[in-house]
């Protein structure tokens, strides 16, 4: 490859219905960003969501700043302990009833991207407010394939009310793109596969489908051809880049083929539920199924901004495959009950295993001086701080990634009662380069956290 005629950043491997971005490869700099003299690389944003609140004695470490040791719920994330900031003391004031009454679980997602009070309304009249992603979006989307990415694993209602007079849109969304339209989620990891990798041509796209069905065909075998001519212009290091990143497109391929095969063999507790095509009967693969596709969506920089609902608020979901029966939203009103926190500790400890997983496959991916965790920024956490109480202050969260050198992590920061969540994302924006004067109910920029 002539260094003064670089690869296109946006080159595509291209098939029958096939469009497959490239991760950055050295082909695609001039010669003065070889020489040291390149452009950053662009900083992801994303915001992992957990239901229900958090059992917080085994989530809140006991010292503040850089010497402090994971508790049990964090314990799994100790090989990226040094990418990691624990927030604590940040509030979602606009999650409370203010005069509203009951509704804390659907407050309490309505607001955790927005700061907005959400509207008490179980009819077609809903509002919240932009949430901080779709804020990101309308700033920077236009620099990639797609705008942002929205995950979860359960569907939901989109109509209808799911929590004491409030509509199920909140309950089941975090992402907004205006006051009055949540941002459906994909919850099916075939569907995002297809979109993320599929060239938007519907009849090729279905053509292309129903051949690897038929034929046992891989996605890889349509831009094969596109593949050996990119290997063969391409240096010994940006080779083993690019045989890397087609693998792992495979090896998710491979995942995929499989979930759909065993969803005929599921656990007898599953056997009532109807899974589409697509959803894994484990959970824990659904959860990084979904992951894998974001990394790789952040990877080729296809999108820089994403959401993942792990599950919905309120969600009542058992844990059988980890030894807790019982449904999640109903062990989190435990009344002080030594073994439902227990429980509920176990299920937190679950989540935080998956998230733990996304982040260290950020962690693995080179990416300029260092890793493509650098260049993020990923919240990790809940609405509601303890079930019970169905409080708002105090919430349990967690930011990984350093936004390109912009946060020094490895600390634990704890920040005075009432400091609102929004002035984290007022914070996160302005890395993004989308400047705004105030989010949400934001007072000022957070302090500490960003140089």
């Amino acid at each position: 490859m002539n260094p003064k005629h670089p690869l296109a950043r946006r080159t595509f491997l291209r098939g029958l219905g096939t469009s497959m971005a490239l991760p950055m490869l050295d082909a695609m700099l001039p010669t003065r960003a070889l020489a040291g003299n390149a452009k950053p690389a662009p900083v992801r944003m994303a915001y992992l969501f957990v239901p229900n609140g958090m059992h917080m004695p085994d989530w809140t470490p006991e010292r503040e700043g850089p010497h402090f040791e994971l508790p049990k719920i964090l314990k799994t994330m100790e090989p990226i302990k040094r990418d990691l900031t624990v927030l604590t003391g940040l509030t979602n004031d606009k999650g409370r009833g203010n005069g509203d009454g009951p509704g804390d679980h659907a407050r309490s997602a309505g607001v955790f991207l927005t700061g907005v009070q959400p509207l008490k309304s179980e009819g077609a009249e809903i509002r919240a407010g932009v949430s901080v992603d779709q804020v990101a979006a309308q700033g920077v989307g236009h620099e990639t394939r797609f705008a942002s990415l929205e995950l979860g694993t359960e569907k939901g209602r989109q109509s209808g009310k799911c929590d004491s007079g409030y509509a199920c849109s909140y309950s089941n969304n975090i992402s907004w793109r205006d006051a009055t339209t949540p941002m459906t989620k994909e919850t099916n990891p075939r569907l995002v596969f297809e979109r993320l990798f599929g060239n938007q041509n519907d009849a090729e796209q279905s053509e292309s489908a129903v051949r690897r069905r038929r034929f046992q065909n891989s996605i890889l075998d349509f831009v094969l051809e596109d593949a050996k001519r990119i290997h063969r212009k391409v240096g010994g290091k940006d080779r083993v880049k690019l045989d890397e990143y087609l693998t792992a497109v495979r090896e998710i391929e491979l995942r995929l083929e499989r979930a759909e095969q065993d969803a005929h063999q599921r656990p007898e507790y599953l056997e009532s539920f109807d899974l589409p095509d697509g959803i894994p009967s484990s959970y824990e693969e659904h959860i990084r199924l979904m992951g894998d596709m974001m990394v790789l969506a952040f990877q080729t920089d296809m999108t820089r901004i994403a959401t993942f609902m792990l599950a919905n608020e309120g969600s009542n979901k058992s844990y059988r495959f980890i030894g807790v029966n019982e449904g999640h939203h109903s062990l989190s009103h435990h009344g002080g009950d030594s073994e439902k926190l227990r429980k509920i500790s176990d299920i937190n400890e679950f989540h935080a295993r998956q998230v733990s997983y996304i982040l260290q496959r950020l962690k693995s991916i080179p990416e300029g001086d260092g890793s493509l965790l650098d260049n993020c920024m990923v919240v990790y956490g809940a609405g509601i701080s303890d079930g019970n109480r169905h409080n708002n202050e105090n919430l349990p969260i967690l930011l990984a990634g350093k936004a390109g050198g912009a946060i020094k992590p490895g600390r634990h920061l704890r920040y005075h009662f009432e400091t609102p969540m929004s002035n984290l994302y007022l914070s996160m924006l302005d890395q993004m380069g989308v400047h705004q004067a105030r989010f949400g109910d934001s007072t000022g920029p957070i302090t500490r956290l960003f140089t």
